[in-house]
């Protein structure tokens, strides 16, 4: 009866978790399916609620606008070659920082550790780092895209307590009695053994460089460097104010408008897919690493 009884309560609590997950997932996912049908939806149905779970008066006029602008060409290839620089620039000084600081036999370690630190919560703000980045140079150059903010300090200390908790000490020191150098300890053991935490920051890179906008707003003044997120928003803006400047005679302001509406949920999902296609084949490390590197160490 015991075992019965026990055996009843797995199932249930089973159940319970599967209903569970399920809403999770539908809460989760429920915003960028809505967002999709939206945007091959008529805007005043979406407004009208007509397309709950199903598209409504289907059209891609949305999407044919986007990819009008000849522009939106090079502002894919920008933003894929600012997010594979960036990404691997990123990622790389993310290793290089969080590696020493992670060893407990380094000079100064602590001094350091809490000079990194300060910087998530003293910064200079906008215009003395936009001083700082013509003095050097970089303005309308793509490394002003990655200099001025190449070490995410809270990224930085996941993946030290990543190496810190997930790779014993003892494996490392047996590798250097071994006769391998600091240096070829690092690659031939260090990063073999970090590739979940590895996954994490190039996903949490990836995606930080592929939406950033704002930073080439700033940056970058030549239309041909502009990334992709930026090239979408100047066409939201260039539809925008074409609707609000339409005549409202023969319904030219109505059509206008329905094409800008359609406009801003395709240039959602345009700029949202690359995203979305790639995640999916580095999903299976992000928990562990993300976990393993979220301990304190």
């Amino acid at each position: 009866m015991k075992n019965q009884a026990h055996g009843l309560s797995d199932k249930t609590s089973d159940i319970v978790l599967v209903v569970l997950t399920g809403l999770i997932l539908l809460v989760v996912a429920y915003p960028i399916y809505y967002v999709l049908i939206a945007s091959i939806s008529n805007p005043y149905d979406v407004y009208a609620g007509k397309t709950f779970l199903l598209p409504s008066d289907v059209s891609l006029r949305g999407y044919q606008a986007v990819f009008a602008d000849p522009k939106i060409f090079t502002g894919y290839m920008n933003s894929i070659k600012y997010t594979v620089i960036g990404t691997i620039f990123s990622v790389t000084m993310l290793y290089i920082t969080a590696y020493p600081l992670a060893q407990r036999d380094l000079p100064g370690r602590k001094l350091l550790s809490i000079f990194f630190i300060l910087t998530m919560y003293f910064g200079g703000g906008l215009v003395p780092t936009y001083l700082v980045v013509k003095e050097t140079g970089l303005i309308d150059n793509m490394w002003a895209l990655f200099l001025p903010g190449g070490v995410g300090v809270g990224n930085m200390i996941i993946v030290r307590n990543y190496f810190q908790n997930s790779i014993p000490h003892e494996l490392i020191e047996a590798s250097e009695i071994d006769g391998c150098s600091k240096l070829g300890t690092f690659f031939k053991v260090v990063i073999p053994l970090s590739m979940p935490i590895l996954a994490v920051m190039v996903v949490f890179s990836m995606v930080a460089y592929w939406n950033d906008w704002f930073t080439a707003l700033i940056y970058l003044t030549g239309a041909e460097k502009a990334p992709l997120p930026l090239v979408l928003r100047n066409v939201l803006i260039k539809s925008s104010a074409s609707a609000s400047q339409a005549s409202t005679i023969s319904g030219g302001y109505a059509e206008l408008n329905k094409v800008t509406e359609m406009i801003k949920f395709s240039s959602i999902i345009v700029a949202a897919a690359p995203m979305l296609v790639i995640y999916p084949f580095v999903q299976k490390y992000f928990e562990k690493g993300f976990m393993a590197g979220a301990v304190k160490g």
